[in-house]
């Protein structure tokens, strides 16, 4: 049975919102100030808040606001209800995290109408969450333990026979298994290297994450050049790389973005063949950065695009391929929590573009 929580001041409505929704088959709880409703989701925690705006102890908007600061009670939806539903009162509860409103007076109908929505629409949410939580737990156990033996074997195997057989082994040969070793090691860093970022990037709490870009503006060319020429010419491709750079600036740091350059361009000279180009634009719109990364490799198909989760290898099957997935990942989700945007154009045996947009500074001058 849904429990649902009511927070208003006014206890002849509470009381018909609580007849409503009991007789409709839903447990009720109520609260009749903010303060008494926050300890009430903290404690209850309800599958969903209704919270009148006009409260006189705590208004409806500072009820919210420290609901959604709390990691427990952050993910319940709330619906304000209000009789006075004017647009920027509706942008302030909408900027805060509220999920739906009611205008007062409404009639029962409206009032189950409007639970029942946000009910399955957040039912719907917490499905869609569960099957990639699977998704990630079944990628982990399948991907985790290949990829990280992989390189560590070389590692073990090379390094064996340099102590065994060092004496009978040419100073070309021990060159050659040193370097094995390094690029070895050096993959097994950059595994490890990923799955950390990864699990920082989810056990951080939104706030923080969103701090990650306050104060910073990079001057997004030079990074972006030394990271593009770098990672060609270790794809044996520099050759391949084809740059169009405008200076532009973008509001993330230089580590966070040249990760997201470097793992897009791993991708695109990974998934396309020695000789075909791989263009990387820069160019300011609406006061953001773009950055597009486009190659003619295999390309990927729709339902894969719209998958792209952690740990994930499409069609490992029939391509075999070094890496994790974390990559694409990786790439998003730094994107994202730097309030940017990336998205994905691919078409399969013509290529992929991938387009990477984030908030920046934008200036006039433009290098060849």
């Amino acid at each position: 049975m849904p429990k649902i929580l009511v927070i208003d001041d006014d206890a002849a409505l509470r009381e018909i919102i609580q007849i409503s929704l009991e007789h409709a088959g839903f447990e009720v709880i109520e609260a009749d100030n903010g303060i008494a409703g926050v300890q009430q989701a903290c404690t209850q925690l309800p599958d969903l808040i209704l919270c009148d705006v006009r409260m006189e102890r705590m208004d409806g908007y500072r009820t919210l606001a420290a609901l959604r600061q709390d990691t427990a009670t952050a993910p319940i939806p709330v619906i304000l209800m209000t009789g006075m539903a004017d647009p920027a009162g509706m942008r302030q509860g909408m900027e805060l995290g509220a999920d739906d409103y009611l205008s007062k007076p409404f009639a029962v109908p409206q009032l189950l109408a409007a639970v029942n929505a946000r009910l399955k629409k957040h039912q719907t949410v917490r499905e869609l969450a569960e099957r990639k939580l699977a998704d990630l737990r079944a990628n982990i156990s399948l991907a985790l333990p290949h990829e990280l033996l992989t390189p560590l074997n070389g590692i073990l195997g090379f390094s064996d026979i340099l102590i065994t057989d060092h004496t009978r082994l040419e100073s070309e040969e021990i060159v050659s298994m040193a370097e094995a070793i390094r690029d070895s090691a050096k993959r097994l860093h950059r595994l490890i290297e990923n799955f950390l970022i990864i699990a920082q990037i989810e056990l951080l709490q939104a706030d923080q994450l969103h701090a990650l870009s306050e104060g910073q503006m990079l001057d997004s060319r030079k990074p972006l050049e030394r990271v593009a020429r770098t990672r060609a010419e270790r794809a044996g491709r520099a050759t391949d790389l084809v740059l169009d750079l405008r200076d532009t600036s973008a509001a993330i740091s230089e580590d966070y973005f040249t990760k997201i350059v470097d793992e897009l361009l791993e991708n695109s000279f990974k998934f396309s063949a020695p000789g075909s180009p791989v263009h990387v634009q820069t160019e300011t719109s609406d006061a953001q950065m773009i950055l597009r990364i486009a190659d003619h490799g295999r390309g990927m198909k729709v339902e894969h695009i719209a998958e792209v989760g952690a740990y994930m290898q499409f069609e490992r099957k029939i391509y075999e391929q070094q890496g994790s997935g974390l990559g694409l990942t990786i790439a998003r989700r730094l994107t994202e929590l730097h309030r940017g945007e990336l998205s994905i154009q691919s078409q399969i045996g013509v290529g992929t573009t991938v387009e990477v947009r984030l908030p920046c500074l934008v200036t006039n001058r433009v290098n060849k």
